[in-house]
């Protein structure tokens, strides 16, 4: 309800009491008025009066109904103004709290993206990290066998070292070299069994021939002197054996040998009747006769 209507309202209702008021008082003047014309005029008179303060405080209500009037509509136009401004207020702070979330909403995204960027080359580095080790298992395996390599080499080159140190000795002392194996011949005779004695003590054995190729040899460089070599049918007549076990597959006798002369003949010499130009040289004789020997050492036996 608006002031103007709030104070017509009052003022109608304080209207109709003092009409009521004023019947009253007229009601009681005509009861105690007396017959007359002093009392006429009483009457009249009080009319006036009454009347003249009925119109007072109608003057007085209405002054006070628009006091009040217009202190509500200030106080109406005040809260209309605070409305206003905190809308105003309201409608910035949410225009600035829209560009906040845009502004964080972008961010969010940049580091989602910055996430999923980093992710990835999390995952690239990882493969990367697994292959680099893979080779580096790889490199180190091979850095190991080539340490073992080596150190083999370094062994093979320290023996060979070795052995061609021993074969230059043995050179110098008189033995002969031809296809992986060293050869010397006595400069005294012995006995078959002390030539093998000795040939022993010189870290060898008597000689075993397996080819033509070292049978020429051994005639080219001792043929013309007749000597032991391992060959034997001690242990079982006419079974001839090496000194190692094995039987006698590659033969070189002279015409008419072996013959077991005399039922003793058991062991073999090289270089029979001092030919040097055949290489069939071989012949049985007593093996308690002197004569030079051959010696045989491989060379990997050095």
């Amino acid at each position: 309800m608006y002031p103007d209507e709030y104070e017509n309202i009052h003022q109608t209702e304080e209207r109709g009491e003092m009409v009521e008021m004023e019947v009253e008082i007229y009601e009681s003047a005509d009861t105690v008025r007396a017959p007359g014309p002093i009392t006429d005029k009483e009457d009249e008179s009080t009319k006036k009066e009454l009347h003249s303060q009925h119109n007072d405080g109608d003057s007085a209500g209405s002054r006070c109904y628009r006091l009040v009037a217009v202190v509500l509509g200030l106080l109406c136009v005040l809260l209309l103004t605070a409305i206003i401004l905190l809308w105003f207020k309201f409608a910035v702070e949410i225009d600035q709290l829209q560009a906040t979330n845009s502004n964080l909403t972008a961010e969010r995204d940049q580091l989602q993206t910055s996430y999923t960027n980093l992710t990835t080359e999390k995952d690239k580095l990882q493969i990367s990290n697994t292959n680099l080790t893979a080779e580096r298992d790889q490199l180190q395996t091979s850095y190991t066998n080539l340490n073992m390599k080596k150190y083999q080499l370094q062994k093979e080159r320290d023996d060979l070292q070795k052995r061609l140190s021993d074969l230059k000795t043995k050179i110098r002392e008189g033995w002969k070299y031809f296809s992986s194996s060293l050869y010397y011949i006595s400069t005294e005779k012995k006995s078959w069994s002390e030539s093998r004695q000795d040939c022993r003590e010189r870290g060898s054995d008597l000689l075993i021939i397996n080819s033509i190729e070292e049978q020429e040899f051994i005639n080219k460089e001792f043929g013309r002197t007749e000597a032991w070599i391992g060959l034997t049918d001690a242990v079982t007549e006419g079974i001839w054996k090496w000194m190692d076990g094995s039987v006698l597959t590659t033969e070189f006798w002279w015409t008419g040998e072996p013959n077991d002369y005399g039922g003793d003949e058991d062991c073999v010499i090289t270089g029979f009747h001092n030919t040097g130009f055949s290489s069939s040289t071989w012949a049985d004789y007593p093996c308690h006769r002197s004569e030079f020997w051959i010696c045989e050492k491989g060379v990997t036996e050095l």
